[in-house]
């Protein structure tokens, strides 16, 4: 061993860890470990004080035992004591041991944030540094309270040195992280900023990792980054590779810093500044061009570095998504790499294509790619990059080429890992729905579907299988003939007999006049596979069967003997059970008419997001390509309409089959059954009918919970039931909308915003009065991806309303194609004073289904209110003057919101009068003033409030020169506060 002077090095420490290395054994280690143990404890505790090399050196040995896996107990507080030397050596151990051994509880916190302060203090950049490393090290909260406050002020401090601002800058993004509430914003973050302009790169990739944290949080603060990061990226952009020779990796001029200053880039959108935009655009383009060129070195860390800068840029043009020009380009670039050797860089460009996909400007780029991700998909040996491939496929689907898709995944399906089967299933049920122009390739689809990966399907596709059937009478016929023929196989999964079931036991009618697939055959093939079924499957098979005495008397008393074989109604199971009990006395003791009304076909299903799509969000987690796709959606409001309300027979045949339809007011007529044997309601509250005994999404076939309470009409008799089915017109405007009382009520005091919107259909509003006229621009967007046919709204209002009110309209386009959004000018004129508001009543048809929306439309009398500014002789003058009972409305009540003056005043100024200021004695009171226009006269207001903030109520008094505008008035300011 070379020998080792005692101002260069630690002799005993080179001589311990020797003697480790040259034990024999575990146990010669740990005696020899032992032994030097009791002799730093023995020097430590002796009397004679040790100097600052021995505290070092024995420091030193006890650092390097713990790193051997061992305990260390001691020597805590000679490694602080080493903190206050003036010697560079002693200070780094001793900062070096309290980064690993000192934890943030310890009790030697205090006494070694006093040693960090007084380094900090020491405008010594080295001990500086030293102290900054260890604050990153610990990193505890303690060390976050004691210093997130100095170290901004070091960090923009104008003498610092560069190695300490890039210390600082590390220091603070490691606080922030750890504890990003204690880490105050102030003058320091507009300073900070200016770091990206620093002549040392060091300094500015540190500054550029604190900024992009920090702008994260908090846009605003940082926004004056965003042309900085632009002029420091172009200069490395456009520099050589000698311009930068010691930020330069393998020909490649500062890689990390550009990377790094691309992501901060993406915390923003595209600069609005034409100049910086213009220069951002010129380096993005450059990094394309220099993909482009021959490499400089055959290395792997010259590719690398040069591509992770080129995947960045790309990043951030598809963040941008505004340069049609660059999205192509980098699309292009991308299908270069989807047949690179290197299986890193396929995924890579798979995983960015799948975002491009989803931009208008690249969506067509990325298609022309599809043969060659298809062959990825088939020969990639790598699962992850099959996985990218798949999400690629979803990603660049349209209706032009779902067919060959679906067609491919379906094949690639058989053969697949089981980690992603699932999923594959489920973005194939979602492609073949979402792209099915024609409905018997969806059911095709989905029947081979289940056959190829029946473990796979999950609840979700086999319901909305069933849901759109239903929804589709052009399919049906069809859909029963299909699921027939698939049934006769040998082996059959039980999605199969489900879905299978399910179409029979509603449709099976429309297959029966063919003696290959007669009603005993349908009877005799369902129930070949009811022993092999689970529970659940057997529930719903029982159903069907009880459907089937509906749709066949010919094989009623062949299913009669079924339901009473005693291993129906003796089952251990006490839902097949009860099915069984009750199904079989339904048939027995209910009349042909009776019978006939239970179990009636289901009525179609409300549309709403599907289900499967919902279950791949929340597979995939958040921001994925499939929330790039969809559009968000509300699911607060129902969709109201259809052919026509749902009879109480529907409600029960959707039981008996495991659905549930939403509640109407017609079920109040399942009174029919109450006196007699079968009663409805030990359907529904035991759950028998549904396919599992426990909660179970199957209730509703979309698995977003039952659907809020339709419109309803008057409640049937129930003599008529199956007459008044029929009674409601198409042409018939609908109830006002669930939610439209509330919504109209918003807006008394606001002119814009969404009126109405549910998960079809989203009414906008945008409105502007002057004196008695008025000019509103009605939006409706369709929130879906198909088209709305017949749209037609029209305004009602009554014969006083009419009178008082004009209203003049100009039609809108029939057709709104699915994602768009078409306008109508309403034009309003006050005849004279009013206090009915007028309806909007919409109807239109979506997937075949008539659907009826009404809502008020938010024109109030408030509406041609023009302020009136007065001075406060005035006011009281004209106060006296309208002192009538009839001309004064006063309205105590208690106060709904929170009595916020700033808000309180909001309000009277948005509800039409001028708020007059120091007019009230008591400055709590608000007092207002305005004029109503009208065509035939003008009648002027004074309104006053007065809150009692103790009893949370308000006293609201106006006055006006009619009584009926007084009422009507406060009846609509009452409700504001």
């Amino acid at each position: 061993m070379p020998a080792v002077s005692k101002g260069d090095g630690m002799r005993g420490l080179a001589v311990f860890i020797s003697d480790i290395r040259n034990c024999k054994s575990k146990e010669a280690e740990i005696k020899r470990i032992n032994k030097e143990l009791a002799n730093i404890r023995s020097k430590f505790k002796g009397d004679k004080a040790l100097d600052g090399y021995s505290k070092k050196k024995y420091v030193c040995k006890l650092l390097f035992i713990f790193l051997l896996g061992h305990d260390i107990d001691f020597g805590h507080m000679e490694a602080v004591n080493l903190l206050s030397s003036n010697r560079y050596t002693e200070k780094q151990i001793g900062y070096l041991f309290i980064s690993v051994l000192v934890n943030s509880n310890s009790e030697l916190i205090r006494l070694i944030n006093n040693a960090i302060k007084n380094d900090l203090a020491s405008r010594n950049p080295t001990f500086m540094g030293l102290a900054l490393h260890c604050i990153a090290n610990v990193g505890s909260r303690e060390m976050a309270e004691a210093f997130a406050g100095e170290i901004p002020k070091i960090l923009v401090a104008g003498d610092a040195v560069d190695s300490v601002k890039q210390s600082a800058a590390l220091c603070l993004l490691r606080l922030y992280r750890a504890s990003p509430g204690l880490v105050p914003m102030g003058d320091w973050t507009s300073r900070v900023v200016h770091l990206l302009n620093d002549q040392h790169l060091g300094v500015v990739t540190a500054a550029t990792s604190l900024i992009t944290t920090l702008a994260q949080k908090n846009p605003e603060e940082f926004k004056t980054s965003v042309s900085l990061a632009v002029s420091r990226l172009s200069r490395i952009v456009t520099s050589a590779s000698t311009d930068l020779q010691d930020y330069t990796y393998y020909f490649v001029p500062a890689p990390w810093l550009s990377v790094k200053l691309l992501r901060l880039l993406q915390c923003y959108p595209p600069p609005e500044d034409p100049a910086v935009r213009g220069r951002l655009t010129e380096c993005l383009e450059t990094v394309l061009n220099k993909a482009q060129e021959p490499p400089k070195s055959k290395k792997v860390q010259h590719s690398n570095a040069k591509n992770a800068v080129l995947f960045e840029a790309i990043s951030l043009i598809i963040h941008h998504d505004s340069e049609p020009n660059l999205l192509v380009r980098a699309c292009n670039q991308l299908g270069q790499f989807l047949q690179h050797r290197e299986t890193n860089l396929r995924y890579l460009a798979l995983e960015s294509m799948c975002t491009l996909a989803s931009s208008e400007f690249s969506h067509e780029a990325v298609k022309t790619h599809i043969e060659t991700v298809i062959n990825a998909l088939k020969t990639e040996r790598d699962v992850s990059v099959r996985q990218r491939a798949v999400d690629l496929l979803y990603a660049m689907c349209d209706r032009s080429n779902a067919q060959q898709i679906v067609a491919e995944m379906l094949s690639y399906l058989e053969t697949a890992d089981y980690s992603i089967r699932e999923e594959i299933v489920l973005k194939v049920a979602i492609l073949a729905e979402k792209y099915a122009v024609d409905y018997t390739w969806y059911v095709d689809t989905i029947l081979n579907l289940i056959r190829i990966a029946g473990d796979y399907v999950s609840e979700e596709v086999w319901y909305r299988v069933i849901q759109i059937v239903i929804n589709r009478d052009d399919v049906q016929g069809y859909a029963a003939k299909t699921v027939f023929e698939a049934l006769q196989a040998p082996a059959c999964h039980e999605n199969l007999v489900k879905v299978g079931g399910y179409i029979l036991g509603e449709f099976g009618n429309l297959i029966a006049g063919d003696p290959r697939s007669s009603p005993l055959i349908q009877f005799n093939l369902l129930h070949s596979k009811f022993h092999l079924c689970s529970v659940p499957t057997r529930a719903l098979l029982l159903s069907t069967y009880i459907k089937f005495v509906n749709l066949f008397p010919e094989v009623k008393s062949t299913i009669q003997d079924v339901l009473r074989s005693d291993s129906q109604l003796k089952n251990a199971d006490v839902e097949l059970q009860q099915r069984a009990v009750e199904y079989l006395r339904l048939s027995t003791v209910a009349s042909t008419d009776i019978l006939a009304t239970v179990l009636e076909e289901m009525p179609p299903f409300p549309e709403r997001e599907s289900s499967i799509l919902a279950k791949l969000k929340k597979k995939k987690g958040p921001n994925t390509v499939t929330d790039l796709e969809e559009a968000k959606r509300e699911r607060s409001a129902d969709v109201n309409g259809g052919p026509e309300p749902a009879p109480a027979s529907a409600v029960v045949g959707a039981l008996l089959l495991g659905g549930l339809v939403p509640e109407r007011q017609d079920r109040q007529s399942t009174g029919l059954f109450e006196n007699s044997v079968f009663s409805v309601t030990a359907c529904a509250k035991n759950e028998a009918v549904r396919p599992s005994s426990t909660p179970s999404p199957s209730a509703d076939l979309l698995g977003l919970g039952a659907a809020p309470p339709a419109p309803a009409g008057p409640p049937p008799s129930s003599g008529g039931l199956l007459v008044d089915v029929f009674s409601d017109s198409p042409s018939a405007a609908a109830p006002l909308a669930p939610g439209s009382e509330d919504n109209f009520a918003r807006f008394v005091c606001k002119n814009n915003g969404v009126l109405f919107e549910n998960q079809l259909l989203q009414i906008g509003l945008k409105s502007e009065f002057r004196q008695n006229l008025g000019r509103m621009f009605v939006f409706y967007g369709n929130k879906t991806s198909t088209q709305f046919l017949n749209f037609t709204p029209t305004l009602i209002c009554s014969d006083d309303l009419q009178t008082n009110l004009s209203l003049q309209t100009k039609p809108v386009d029939p057709t709104v194609d699915g994602g768009a959004q078409v306008q109508q000018v309403v034009n309003i004129e006050c005849v004279s004073d009013f206090t009915e508001a007028p309806v909007l009543n919409i109807q239109f048809r979506y997937g075949g289904t008539f659907q009826n929306v009404s809502v008020k439309l938010p024109i109030t009398l408030n509406k041609f209110f023009q302020p009136t500014e007065m001075a406060s002789q005035d006011f009281f003058q004209r106060w006296k003057q309208l002192s009538s009972p009839q001309q004064e409305v006063q309205n105590i009540f208690k106060a709904k919101h929170p009595m916020d003056t700033e808000i309180t005043k909001a309000k009277i100024i948005g509800f039409g009068s001028a708020l007059l200021e120091d007019v009230d004695p008591n400055p709590a009171n608000f007092v207002g003033a305005g004029i109503i226009h009208t065509r035939t006269t003008q009648i002027g207001c004074l309104l006053r409030l007065e809150p009692n903030l103790q009893a949370q109520m308000y006293r609201l008094t106006l006055r006006t020169s009619k009584e009926a505008v007084s009422q009507r008035l406060c009846a609509l300011l009452s409700e504001q506060f």
